[in-house]
C-alpha cells in the first residue's frame, strides 16, 4: 500500500471524525464556550486513555520527558507572538502544530513497516481509527470559534499530505527511537496545555460551574467512548 493511498485515508478518517463534532455541535450550537470545553475534556481524555500510556509503553520516557519540556517552550513562544492580537487564532494554530508533530513518529513507523504486506490490513485500520479522535478534535475547534470550513479541510489536506510524506521518509529513512520520542512529547506537550489553557481555563468562567462541568465530563465520556469503540 502506498504513501499517498494511506494519506487519503488519514483524510477519509478525519473526514468522519469532523461528521461526528458537527452533530454534537449541532445540539449545542447556542453554546460556543460549552463547545471548547468539550473539546477540552475530550483531548485530556484522548491523552490520558491513549496516548501517555501508548507513549510510555512504546517510546523512551527521557525523549518524552524532553520533549514535552520543549513543547511547553514553544506554547510560551507562541503564546507571547498571537495571543496579544488574536487569542482564538493562537489555540487553532498550537493544537495543528500539535496534531503535526503527533503525526510523524506514527508515520515513521508505518513507513518502516511499508514493504511487509503482512502488516498492510493492520496498518489500514489503525490509519482510520487512529484519527477519527483527531478529525473530531479539530472541528470541534473550528466550530467553537467560528472558523471557515475551508480552513478546516485544509487543514485535513495538510495533515494528510504530512502524514504520506513521513511515510515515504520512514520507507528511506530511519529515525531513532529516541528522536521519535521527542517528538511525542512535544505534541503531548502541546495537545495537553492547550487543552487545560486553551480550552478549559479560558471558557470555564462563561458559564456556571455546574454547566463548565458538564461539558468537561461529556467530553471525557466521549473520549472513553472513542477509546472503547475505535
Amino acid at each position: 500500500m502506498s504513501a499517498i493511498v494511506l494519506g487519503g485515508i488519514l483524510f477519509i478518517s478525519m473526514v468522519i471524525g469532523a461528521g461526528m463534532a458537527w452533530l454534537i455541535a449541532t445540539i449545542f450550537q447556542h453554546s460556543k464556550e460549552g463547545l471548547a470545553l468539550l473539546c477540552g475534556g475530550f483531548l485530556v481524555g484522548i491523552l490520558a486513555l491513549d496516548l501517555i500510556p501508548s507513549a510510555i509503553n512504546s517510546y523512551k520516557l527521557p525523549g518524552i520527558a524532553l520533549g514535552i519540556l520543549i513543547g511547553f517552550i514553544f506554547l510560551l513562544l507562541v503564546n507571547t507572538s498571537f495571543h496579544s492580537s488574536n487569542q482564538h487564532k493562537s489555540s487553532v494554530y498550537l493544537l495543528t502544530i500539535a496534531l503535526f508533530i503527533h503525526t510523524i513518529p506514527l508515520s515513521l513507523t508505518i513507513g518502516n513497516l511499508l514493504e511487509d504486506s503482512s502488516f498492510a490490513r493492520s496498518i489500514t485500520t489503525s490509519t482510520i481509527l487512529h484519527h477519527i479522535p483527531e478529525g473530531f478534535a479539530l472541528t470541534s475547534l473550528f466550530v467553537s470559534q467560528g472558523q471557515k470550513i475551508i480552513n478546516l479541510f485544509l487543514c485535513f489536506i495538510s495533515l494528510s499530505f504530512c502524514f504520506s510524506m513521513f511515510i515515504w521518509i520512514g520507507n528511506h529513512i530511519h529515525l531513532d527511537m529516541k528522536a521519535q520520542s521527542i517528538l511525542l512529547g512535544i505534541s503531548i506537550g502541546l495537545i495537553a496545555i492547550t487543552s487545560v489553557n486553551e480550552f478549559i481555563l479560558r471558557n470555564i468562567k462563561a458559564m456556571s460551574t455546574r454547566s463548565a462541568a458538564t461539558f468537561i465530563l461529556l467530553g471525557y465520556l466521549l473520549s472513553v467512548v472513542f477509546h472503547v469503540v475505535f
